[in-house]
């Protein structure tokens, strides 16, 4: 076990309480004052200058006995509209909104990092710039920062992320596309009302919709290579105010989540036709809105490789590598747009506490504690290696 991992452990029970204490704050994306507040006075207390980027984000800078390049690590800090359903002592105090995502665990992570990295300034050049980003959930925040100039001069970026599904004690790094490129639609249906027992004389809003819900589903069963992985996921359908009326209109809401600009495209296109073209079938109007969430996130190999080695380095931890594809999204992806970066996950699964091992976005979603030094230790390690390696 390296010496940086050793010194971490004697820091996890204050990292656990910290976690602890956001996992009884969550706040929803871009609500997040307390939480930005609270990061602000960890780092005061750590004695590490910061500012706010954006409402809720915040910026804390690490700078080294000298000039040298800089490497950012980020984490994401919202919670979720979820309901805890945990009987812990630290679940939220929040009705209705939970860290469901390990978001609480991703923070104490990072300042447990910084509490290692301010006692070693003076052994590397540079700056460390530390990324506390509100509203990962809901495609935000990440754009603030890069307004901000934080990334422009920057040549690493480091994102990691809790996984119930990997033991506590992993690191999982994906090779080429990690996660999926996420967008967003909503579909709103014009027709024409009538009484239901003269369906002629109007034109279903309801019924529309639910054949363009049945038709886009061979958007991905026969218009697109099935080697590939793509999803179009229904979220909602509405329609009608009576049981004895033909609804006029109706509205779909949904997501498309692809690995690829082609497919991102593709995918689109073949939303948006095959609404209108089953609108007009019966008499009705579609249209279609697009909001982006974010791009793909791809870890390029050499960048893999580089947080691989700086896992080994710490000693006692192991190190899964492969080219599994998730399609979840996260809009760390604007940050690798900037800057080459890689995005990682923390086993926080624990075999023998079932439950650790919920699912992710679920209200009994809890993490193994344990993993938040490894957490801490992976940050500071591939910091002070990225530095170091760049130097050179």
């Amino acid at each position: 076990m390296s010496e940086l991992r050793r010194q971490l452990l004697g820091y996890a029970d204050h990292m656990t309480q910290l976690r602890r204490t956001f996992h009884e704050h969550p706040e929803r994306g871009l609500e997040e004052y307390w939480t930005a507040g609270a990061i602000e006075s960890e780092l005061d207390e750590l004695g590490i200058e910061h500012r706010r980027v954006g409402a809720t984000g915040v910026l804390g800078t690490i700078r080294g006995a000298n000039e040298g390049p800089t490497v950012a690590l980020r984490a994401d800090i919202d919670g979720l509209p979820v309901q805890e359903l945990n009987d812990v002592p630290y679940r939220s105090l929040n009705d209705g909104v939970m860290h469901a995502c390990g978001h609480d665990s991703h923070i104490a992570a990072l300042l447990g990092a910084a509490w290692a990295l301010m006692s070693r300034r003076q052994d590397f050049a540079g700056e460390i710039r530390l990324i506390f980003q509100p509203a990962e959930e809901i495609g935000r925040g990440a754009e603030d920062f890069v307004a901000a100039g934080v990334l422009s001069d920057a040549v690493r970026v480091l994102g990691l992320h809790a996984a119930s599904d990997l033991p506590t004690g992993t690191i999982g790094i994906s090779r080429g596309v990690s996660l999926a490129a996420v967008d967003l639609f909503d579909i709103d249906i014009q027709g024409k009302g009538a009484h239901v027992s003269r369906p002629h004389l109007g034109a279903d809003a309801l019924y529309v919709a639910s054949q363009i819900v049945v038709g886009l589903q061979a958007a991905v069963s026969r218009l697109s290579d099935p080697r590939v992985p793509y999803v179009v996921g229904i979220g909602t359908l509405s329609a009608g105010t009576t049981y004895n009326a033909v609804p006029e209109t109706a509205h779909i809401s949904g997501t498309t989540r692809t690995l690829s600009a082609e497919q991102r495209a593709r995918a689109r296109a073949d939303v948006t036709r095959i609404s209108k073209l089953c609108a007009e079938a019966y008499g009705a109007r579609a249209e279609v809105t697009w909001t982006d969430i974010t791009p793909a996130v791809v870890n390029p190999a050499e960048l893999c490789a580089e947080v691989a080695e700086s896992a080994n380095r710490l000693g006692g931890i192991r190190v899964v590598t492969g080219e599994s594809v998730s399609l979840g999204g996260d809009n760390f992806a604007e940050l690798q747009e900037q800057v080459p970066g890689v995005y990682v996950y923390l086993g926080t699964g624990d075999p023998n506490r079932p439950e650790t091992q919920n699912s992710h976005h679920n209200g009994n979603f809890d993490i193994d504690e344990a993993a938040l030094p490894i957490g801490a230790a992976l940050y500071a390690q591939y910091a002070l290696d990225a530095l170091a390696g760049v130097a050179r």
